[in-house]
């Protein structure tokens, strides 16, 4: 049972217990305790109205008159002494505040009172000098069947941990979290909007001298950053110029990276060029007119990613080749005058026979990566590519001028320029997988005329 409940279980017991005394006494004494008092051993009590002064008994369980009393009261006449001695076997029954036919008793030094009514057994509290219901047992199945109970013995059932979320719940709620987001913005109307310094990657410049030139633009705006292109990879710098054609002498410049900006604004405003003084700002932007979206240019999702790559590659850095070191075109090895096109229209499978001859002929001089034979390039031409530009060297000088398959081959190292992949059309696509289908539906009917053929044999043998 809670505090809280064990409080109100109190407060309702002890209204009980005071409204069963007299009425009429309880309206006269604001405190039912001040006419009691505690001498470190038992209770003494003192009636008002007749000023005599009780002793709680402990042994018979009753309040008696205080010896001092009592040698007061026999000079008084019998009579009085009688009544006195009747009121006194009344007074004996009566608690400190309860009423008289309760049972007082005692338990490990603490005052005990049980209700006549309902049972309810009482203890006094001697800090707070007030009576209250004692929680046990018997109050709690009291108490229970009063104002309902809960059965505490049916274990709960344990409450389920929150688990931690997966990396697959946690993917699931971002791309849930996505699509709200994104439903929202699709839910509000599309409108002009201001770009942030954070991500504001343009400065407008001023002051230029007239004849300025974009060369020389380009130039300037380099010191500061690696400039931005447009979509036909051109710099996105633009001299602005008057209704005649003529420079302004303003421009505006759009680079990468926010770095760029800051970077201008720290070398190139205030330089000088040709006498003029530079003036360098953020560019800012004003929006005229409504919004209308339906001239925005919209750009497709290639165009950004190709775009990025772009930028990624104008930021990326390698070390530049030593002196010496061997170039990636010098592992790839070039022979030509191997066959013909026409060979491979007639028999198919002559292309795979040809890829593992080389193959097989090139792993005498190295470690072969990869063979790549060129079908349909006139000049009959393959390339082997080697782990080591030695191994490559070692090809050239075994199959340069050998003869194969009737032709007087040629082996050179690849220059890395030349690309010897030819481009079909669509009718020369089509009518050589035409040839190819054709050639695989004969192959199966060899394969099945093989084994007709081996069925019979076993037939006749046996």
């Amino acid at each position: 049972m809670s505090t809280h409940v064990w409080f109100l279980v109190c407060e309702l017991r002890f209204n009980k217990l005071f409204s069963m005394t007299d009425t009429q006494e309880s309206e006269k004494q604001d405190d039912p305790m001040k006419n009691y008092e505690f001498d470190g051993q038992t209770y003494i009590y003192t009636d008002k109205a007749t000023n005599i002064t009780y002793k709680f008994d402990q042994e018979n369980n009753k309040w008696i008159v205080k010896e001092d009393n009592r040698k007061n009261s026999d000079n008084k006449e019998s009579s009085d002494n009688k009544e006195s001695s009747h009121e006194t076997e009344k007074k004996g029954n009566i608690g400190p505040g309860v009423n008289a036919s309760g049972i007082f008793g005692f338990e490990n030094d603490t005052h005990t009172y049980t209700d006549p009514n309902d049972g309810s057994m009482y203890i006094w509290d001697k800090e707070k000098n007030a009576w209250f219901p004692k929680v046990d047992e018997d109050f709690m199945a009291r108490y229970q069947m009063s104002y309902g109970f809960s059965d505490t013995s049916i274990p709960q059932p344990p409450k389920p941990e929150p688990q931690a979320p997966t990396s697959a719940q946690k993917a699931k709620d971002d791309k849930e979290q996505r699509k709200a987001e994104a439903k929202r913005k699709a839910q509000e109307p599309p409108s002009w909007f201001e770009v942030d310094e954070a991500h504001n990657t343009a400065i407008y410049v001023s002051g230029l001298p007239l004849d300025i030139t974009m060369d020389e633009l380009t130039q300037l705006f380099t010191k500061c950053g690696l400039i931005a292109r447009d979509e036909k990879g051109r710099d996105k710098i633009k001299l602005y110029k008057d209704a005649a054609g003529e420079p302004k002498g303003d421009a505006l410049c759009t680079y990468i990276k926010v770095e760029s900006v800051d970077l201008a604004l720290k070398i190139l405003d205030g330089s000088q060029i040709r006498g003029k003084t530079l003036s360098v700002q953020r560019a800012k932007f004003q929006m005229k007119g409504e919004y209308d979206p339906g001239l925005k240019p919209k750009r497709k999702k290639k165009d950004k990613e190709r775009q990025k790559k772009m930028q990624e590659k104008l930021f990326d850095w390698r070390p530049e080749r030593m002196r010496g070191e061997p170039l990636k075109c010098e592992r790839i090895v070039v022979i030509k005058n191997l066959f013909a096109p026409e060979d491979f229209d007639k028999e198919v499978q002559l292309l795979l026979e040809y890829q593992q001859d080389i193959r097989s002929e090139c792993l005498k001089c190295g470690d072969v990566r990869k063979v790549v034979i060129y079908d349909r390039h006139p000049e009959g031409v393959a390339q082997v590519t080697f782990r080591e530009p030695a191994e490559a060297q070692a090809c050239v000088q075994l199959l340069n001028g050998r003869w194969f398959s009737q032709r007087k081959i040629s082996a050179e190292i690849w220059d890395g320029k030349t690309k010897y992949k030819i481009t079909e059309t669509d009718a020369e696509i089509e009518a050589r997988l035409e040839k190819w289908d054709k050639y695989l539906d004969q192959e199966e009917e060899k394969k099945q005329q093989g084994t007709k053929s081996s069925n019979e044999a076993q037939k006749v043998s046996q």
